[in-house]
């Protein structure tokens, strides 16, 4: 049985995340779908995180296992031809047979992305957030630099997901702006249920003064979700990287 690992991309709008839903459509339902016809048999993937309804990903990994023979260079172009144009399967190798896409992850970072602005662009409207109000960078910035190291992020997750521990290390939770877009990039060893959905929105309650960007420590430290910030709309999040030892590693680059 080859334990075939992928990387893939995809625009989140249409689907209600990655896992597979009992009636709303999903990234994972399509792709095992397309997978099955091409394999010959039904295939079950292991995603490498959930991914929330409207949340989209420049690069994910997946892995299943197969009996087929397709070698792993040819299916990233026989299944993207059953695959909906909203999806797409960039590359494909056999991986190590103890490799699973979710336990074998090293760390991740997402990006949201915040065009600043109150003129909206009909062309990125579901891949973007909005926000028209003015926001302070400066202040913006160092309270994302404030959740850096580790720490327990139970105030700013939402409930929905069992967890064993809330305690989280975060590597970098970087932003940059370029004209209106604003970018923040925030890489973990692991991401509780909308937690950095509910981190921006305290770096932009930090950014209109109403928490000072120094007290984000301490707030952490109460575990209440009442007293960080909003979690920000779906549509302006990404996963962006991905990292693993070996050879998927490299396919992950």
């Amino acid at each position: 049985m080859r334990n075939i690992a992928l990387r893939l991309r995809y625009d989140g709008t249409a689907y209600h995340g990655w896992q597979v839903q009992r009636e709303d459509a999903s990234v994972a339902e399509t792709l095992e779908r397309a997978l099955s016809k091409v394999c010959g048999h039904t295939v079950k993937c292991t995603g490498c995180g959930r991914t929330d309804a409207g949340v989209h990903a420049l690069s994910y990994c997946a892995n299943f296992r197969t009996e087929s023979g397709i070698p792993a260079g040819r299916l990233p172009l026989a299944v993207n031809s059953r695959l909906p144009d909203d999806i797409a399967v960039l590359r494909a190798i056999d991986a190590p047979e103890d490799f699973n896409a979710i336990g074998s992850c090293i760390k991740k970072e997402y990006v949201y992305k915040i065009m600043n602005t109150r003129i909206r662009d009909p062309f990125l409207q579901k891949r973007v957030c909005f926000y028209p109000a003015p926001l302070d960078f400066g202040r913006l910035r160092e309270a994302g630099l404030a959740f850096e190291g580790r720490h327990d992020f139970a105030a700013v997750r939402s409930v929905g997901t069992q967890t064993r521990t809330t305690v989280r290390t975060v590597h970098w939770c970087r932003a940059e702006r370029e004209g209106d877009l604003i970018s923040i990039a925030v890489c973990a060893d692991g991401f509780l249920y909308n937690m950095v959905r509910a981190i921006v929105g305290t770096m932009v309650y930090a950014s209109h003064g109403k928490l000072e960007p120094g007290d984000i420590p301490a707030l952490l430290e109460t575990r209440d979700r009442r007293l960080t910030g909003p979690t920000m709309p779906p549509q302006g999040l990404y996963l962006s990287r991905l990292w693993y030892e070996g050879e998927v590693g490299k396919m992950m680059e």
